[in-house]
Order: C-alpha cells, then sequence, then structure tokens
C-alpha cells in the first residue's frame, strides 16, 4: 500500500477557528500563539493501476484538486486539511478500511461497491454511492483473456479448465455471467482460481492457469506486453460496468462540504481528462508504471471507458442485476441499492448531467505528438498508420460488433468485399464471418494490405 500525506495550512486568525471533530487520522495541535489549532485528516483509499478510477484516484491525486478546495476551505475555517492518499490494488481492502472508520471516501467497481454497501451495513458502518469514475454501457471494461500460444478460442474451450479471478469483483461478475450463457457452469464446469490481478497474470505466463478474468486495465496492459490475447470481450454481455466512489455515511453527515470538495474536484479532474487526455494518460502512466498505449486505450478521447461522475439510471439499474450475482456466490445476503445510492452531494457540489457516450472511432498517435487523429473507418486507420511508418505510437480499432477499442494490430480482422472489420475476440469474429456470406477473416497485414491497396 502506498501512502502520501499533503497538508495546507490555515490563513485565519485563531479567533476565527470552528469547533470542528477530526476525521479519521486527524490531530488536534497548538498554533503559533498558544491556542488551540486544528487538524484535519481525510482518508482517501484508491486503486492506481485501476485506471478508469483516475479522476477520484491517481489523476486527481496528481492535479493537487482536492487539495486545492480543502486550502480554500481551510482558509474560511482556520482549520488545516490534510489528505492521506492510501493505494490499493483492489476494492476489497479499501472497503475493510472503510468499515473499520480508517477511510472516509474509496473508489473501486460495481460488484466490490455492492459488498462495501452490504459490509457496511452489517458492521454498522455504513457507506454511500455518491458517484461514478469510469463505464462502460456494454460491459467492456472486463476481458477474460489466455496465453499468446493457447489453442482456444471461444468460452465452451475453458469447460474443466483452470481460469483465475479476484472473485467478488467485477472481472468475476463478467466470468460467471458469460459462462452461463456459454451452457457452464461457472462454479462446477471450470476450476476457479481466486486470486490477485497481479498473481493471475504470473500464473497466466507461467502456463499453471488457461485463462484471466480481470478489470481495466490488466487485459489490455497484457495484450499491450504480448503477454495474452482475449478469449472474451465483456462487451458481448451488453450490460453496463462502471468505477464509483463510496463514502462513509458518518464522515458525509459530519463534513458534507469536505464531501462536496472532494466530488467538485473529481469533476474538474474529469473536465481535465477530456480536454487534454493525451496529458491524461502520460500523467497516469508516470504515477503508475503503466505504458501510457495502455492507459490510453481505456481512458482516452474513443475510449473503452467514458467518465462522467452521474449516477446514471442505466447504471443503478445495472447494479440491481449484479446483487443476484453475487447472492449465488455466497458474498452477500442482500443489498438495498436504493438505500446506497445518494445522489444528493453530486446535485449540490457539480449538478446532475447524462452527456451521451461518443460513438467509437478508430484512432491514430504518432509518436511525439499531444493529441491524436480519429477515423470514420478502419481502412482509413491503417492507410494512414501505413503512410506513418515509425511514426506510429499507436493505433486503436473499435470493435465492430461491440466498439470495444482495442489494438490495430493485435485486433481480429474480417475482409467482408471491400470492407474492413476489427474485432477483439475470435469468437466474435468468427460469429460475424459465418452470419456474411464472402466475410473471412484475415491477419493484420493482409489488412494492412487490402487498405492500402487502393
Amino acid at each position: 500500500m502506498r501512502r502520501s500525506h499533503r497538508v495546507l495550512a490555515p490563513a485565519v486568525p485563531v479567533a476565527l477557528l470552528l469547533p470542528l471533530a477530526t476525521a479519521c487520522g486527524g490531530e488536534d495541535g497548538k498554533n503559533g500563539a498558544g491556542g488551540p489549532s486544528k487538524t484535519v485528516t481525510v482518508t482517501v483509499g484508491y486503486q492506481s493501476k485501476t485506471i478508469n478510477t483516475v479522476t477520484a484516484g491517481t489523476l486527481l491525486r496528481s492535479l493537487g484538486y482536492f487539495e486545492e478546495e480543502l486550502a480554500a476551505r481551510g482558509k474560511r475555517e482556520g482549520v488545516t486539511y490534510k489528505v492521506d492518499w492510501q493505494d490499493y490494488a483492489t476494492g476489497a481492502p479499501i472497503t475493510a478500511q472503510m468499515t473499520a472508520g480508517k477511510i472516509d471516501i474509496g473508489s473501486m467497481g460495481d460488484f466490490p461497491l455492492l459488498i462495501n454497501a452490504a459490509r457496511g451495513k452489517e458492521l454498522k458502518q455504513p457507506t454511500r454511492l455518491v458517484s461514478v469514475t469510469g463505464y462502460n454501457l456494454r460491459g467492456g471494461l472486463n476481458t477474460v483473456v489466455t496465453a499468446p500460444d493457447s489453442t482456444l478460442e471461444s468460452l465452451a474451450g475453458l469447460r474443466g479448465k483452470k481460469v483465475s479471478t479476484s472473485v467478488g469483483s467485477a472481472a468475476d461478475g463478467t466470468l460467471v455471467r458469460a459462462l452461463q450463457r456459454a451452457g457452464i457452469d461457472p462454479e462446477k464446469g471450470i476450476q476457479k482460481l481466486n486470486q490477485q490481478p497481479s498473481v493471475g497474470a504470473s500464473a497466466l505466463q507461467a502456463g499453471s492457469v488457461d485463462a484471466l478474468s480481470q478489470f481495466v486495465a490488466w487485459p489490455g496492459q497484457l495484450a499491450y506486453e504480448g503477454r495474452a490475447k482475449p478469449l472474451y470481450d465483456g462487451a458481448e454481455l451488453n450490460l453496463p460496468t462502471f468505477h464509483g466512489v463510496t463514502v462513509r455515511q458518518r464522515f458525509a453527515t459530519e463534513r458534507p462540504g469536505v464531501l462536496d470538495d472532494f466530488l467538485k474536484a473529481q469533476q474538474r479532474a474529469t473536465d481535465h481528462l477530456r480536454a487534454k487526455p493525451v496529458a491524461a494518460a502520460e500523467s497516469v502512466a508516470k504515477e503508475t508504471g503503466l505504458p501510457a498505449e495502455v492507459v490510453y486505450l481505456y481512458n482516452g478521447a474513443n475510449g473503452i471507458a467514458t467518465f462522467d461522475p452521474a449516477l446514471r439510471p442505466e447504471l443503478i439499474a445495472a447494479l440491481k442485476e449484479d446483487v443476484p450475482v453475487l447472492k449465488a456466490a455466497k458474498l452477500v445476503q442482500d443489498v438495498d441499492v436504493d438505500a446506497f445510492v445518494d445522489p444528493e452531494p453530486l446535485k449540490r457540489a457539480a449538478g446532475t448531467a447524462y452527456p451521451k457516450a461518443a460513438a467509437p472511432r478508430a484512432e491514430l498517435w504518432l509518436k511525439g505528438q499531444d493529441s491524436t487523429r480519429s477515423f470514420d473507418s478502419p481502412r482509413e486507420l491503417l492507410k494512414a498508420a501505413k503512410a506513418a511508418g515509425d511514426g506510429v505510437r499507436a493505433a486503436y480499432v473499435p470493435d465492430a460488433v461491440t466498439g470495444t477499442l482495442w489494438y490495430a494490430d493485435k485486433a481480429v480482422w474480417v475482409a467482408e468485399g471491400t470492407e474492413l472489420r476489427a474485432f477483439v475476440a475470435p469468437s466474435t469474429a468468427k460469429a460475424y464471418a459465418g452470419q456474411h456470406a464472402g466475410a473471412r477473416i484475415i491477419g493484420h497485414a493482409e489488412a494492412v494490405a487490402l487498405a492500402t491497396a487502393s
């Protein structure tokens, strides 16, 4: 776990100090004049490498917007605010710390959010969902991948095989639902290994598991590094998945203004990411050690994740559909989603809007450029990439069916007459080719040749 403290000093006379209780980790002290001073610590749990939470975590932290909002509040109130950023690999330890009263605000995926709600109620430390970070309305943030040399081509091949995932995560939810649709019992039909993402990635590389089901950004990173290839695109489920921000109810009640400041800061970080997606990707890459090309795959202008704090109705509806999956896995008894979701703080701090997600487009990122070029078709992208030669940093294409963005050189290509279509997973490409006379699966090199032939 990585921790960081940032202190924002008061700038008003002692006489104006207000009798505020400290947040978790806060301490009372004395000021230079011998009177009492107040330090309030706000503890934020985040997942630096779960990169569609960056507007409430990695990017927000690097931009310093939350500290700026708190500094302004501290100046008004005569209080020193300190932010304790705590970095975790998954949502489970954040929930554990929140229910122990040690983390005030946390971000995690949809399935962990429900566990957060359930544990908070059980342990009498209730929490509330107050905003969203990134989402994909079809479920494209989760992917099942196999080793590069695997002969598996569809989920049907996983029957009896070893599959690594993180039980209780959104990726596990995708795996369960996908297997059910494929007619495989998700508990008895495979050998499921409950592992941290990094452990599962190592197991896949070592050959001790046959497949890995994980959330952003693990599938994209492994594929980019040539250590995995997609077997199943989570967007085939066509069920929304998202990450969001949860807060301890007691903290929200005692310090509504601080929560407002966090949500204002999150909105500012969201605006920054939208306005400067390449710079944001480079920043997150620097902070996390992830390749910027992987970060941009998810967080770019046409990325897999759409960023907006609004608690969209379709996301809340999807959250309710997730409850039975967790109940079947005996991870929760029940969750009152309507009681868990609290839209008022976001309305108060940033207003409510439901912008329409942009239609996915092919995108080309050239070396040395701080912006990208978008194209209306994969053919145009391939022609431009061929012309740029060694100047290409990354080329992305949307899946022809699901819209999930993927690396052009790692996509499965289908030629249909003069049209070129890209797919994330081979099963989707085969299904499309089987339904369209004359369509055939080709390699990336042949796709480039066809695109540049005329």
